[in-house]
């Protein structure tokens, strides 16, 4: 045992050069997969001038709101450490998101529908803002609140954005597949902001302190805010909906429909996996590289990774655009779960050569899962209530993230990304049967009994 830990510190003074020749494979690789692309689509078609608009519009604030996000991304667990605190700390404060998320979020994202989802993304700017302001503390109260508030503004992020582009893309009569494309080019739009973000908050942070990267991204959302503004049209789902309907709408919709809670399981059970792993790859990495090493500032190894990491989202993303043209997004999600299932068993075998395969194959598989399930949700959530629907998608997922993040120092990685595996196995299974169902159109009649 101590000749292999040793063989592993000797080869830790190497690991920046396999991370940059990872990033520079990942980068030409993914640049290969954009000239094919471009090229592609300059034979199919020409997009309307009023589209083009409508995409910049819609790019603009999406950009920056998840440039503000990612800044923080990289030394969010360093940030806490740099505190003082331990790893129990680091997970209460992260299961407070999670839990905040789950009951606040909820709540105030399903809002959207009634009283307008530009409305709400400004109050997602707000709140984000606060957040960031919180980590100017050591205060542990503080933090704590700073993540309460992040984790209602997490909810606003991933629903109400996507709601004003289904309605505003559907009301401008564009077609279901330029509403694809501005999801895979947001998601590749995501990863570069991200690889700028890491980068830039490894120099900011190696320069000020790990609280500058926060404080950039609260300057950006200033500026995000401006542009919700003036540049976006106010949309409802059902802006006559009584308050104390927009919940029953929410679960009507989806007991008409079964398909819809078993998209959202899937969601969750995805989704609940990555957070898990947002959690953990910095611990990993530095069991292997050595915390010193990893968290010196001269090598500036976390944002190096993160960036990495980022390349894969932009890779899966392009390889979306590559698969949507030949299969349908059901069946390229169907397998998109599995490869990920398999990453995270083959992340417990103990080579860190092959943990870096395993991270870098479920980056892939996420940069392929957030346009694909856009794309699910677009064509199979109503309209009248998609951010409740999209904020109750996210309950089980926080459930989820908080079962392990509670339970985190009595379990090791290894049996986590078992446990992470088998979520995504199960979530195989159940889009073979969401499959099974939207060929068969299995719907619940209005007395709740299945019809064929």
């Amino acid at each position: 045992d101590s000749d292999d830990r040793m063989t592993v510190e000797v080869d830790s003074h190497n690991w920046p050069t396999y991370f940059w020749v990872i990033f520079g494979g990942l980068a030409l690789i993914c640049a290969c997969v954009q000239i094919y692309l471009r090229r592609r689509q300059k034979l199919a078609f020409l997009p309307p001038p009023e589209f083009l608009k409508f995409k910049r519009t819609y790019l603009t604030v999406y950009i920056l709101v998840f440039f503000a996000d990612w800044l923080q991304g990289p030394y969010i667990y360093a940030l806490y450490q740099g505190i003082g605190f331990n790893q129990s700390d680091i997970a209460l404060l992260f299961l407070t998101g999670y839990a905040s998320s789950a009951i606040f979020g909820t709540f105030v994202g399903s809002l959207a529908d009634k009283y307008g989802r530009k409305r709400l993304a400004l109050s997602f700017c707000v709140l984000y803002i606060l957040a960031c302001l919180a980590t100017l503390s050591s205060l542990f109260w503080v933090l704590l609140f700073g993540r309460v508030v992040s984790g209602i503004a997490t909810s606003l992020l991933f629903s109400v954005f996507e709601a004003w582009l289904v309605n505003e893309h559907n009301a401008r009569g564009f077609s279901p597949e330029q509403l694809s494309h501005i999801f895979s080019v947001s998601n590749f739009g995501n990863g570069v902001v991200a690889i700028v973000a890491g980068m830039v908050a490894s120099f900011v942070a190696a320069k000020y302190g790990n609280v500058a990267p926060y404080m950039i991204s609260g300057v950006i959302l200033v500026f995000a805010a401006i542009m919700i503004f003036t540049t976006w049209n106010e949309n409802y789902g059902d802006s006559e909906m009584l308050f104390s309907k927009i919940f029953s709408g929410a679960f009507k919709s989806m007991r008409s429909d079964i398909s819809i809670p078993i998209l959202g399981l899937i969601q969750s059970l995805f989704e609940a996996s990555m957070y898990v792993f947002v959690f953990g790859w910095t611990p990993v990495l530095q069991s292997y590289v050595g915390q010193d090493a990893f968290s010196s500032l001269s090598l500036s190894l976390e944002g190096l990774v993160f960036s990495c990491f980022m390349i894969c989202i932009m890779l899966g993303s392009g390889l979306f655009q590559v698969f949507i043209s030949f299969f349908r997004p059901e069946d390229i999600y169907k397998y998109n779960i599995l490869a990920a299932s398999f990453s995270f068993f083959l992340a417990i075998v103990q080579n860190p050569y092959t943990i870096l395969l395993a991270f870098v194959l479920f980056e892939i598989c996420c940069g392929i899962h957030f346009p694909c399930m856009g794309t699910l949700r677009s064509k199979y959530i109503p309209e009248e209530s998609r951010s409740a629907v999209m904020n109750f998608f996210r309950i089980p997922l926080n459930i989820l993230v908080i079962i392990i993040l509670k339970w985190v120092n009595h379990f090791t990685w290894n049996t986590i990304y078992a446990v992470c595996g088998c979520w995504l196995l199960f979530a195989t299974a159940l889009q073979v049967f969401f499959n099974y169902l939207k060929k068969r159109d299995l719907v619940v009649s209005s007395d709740g009994d299945w019809q064929v």
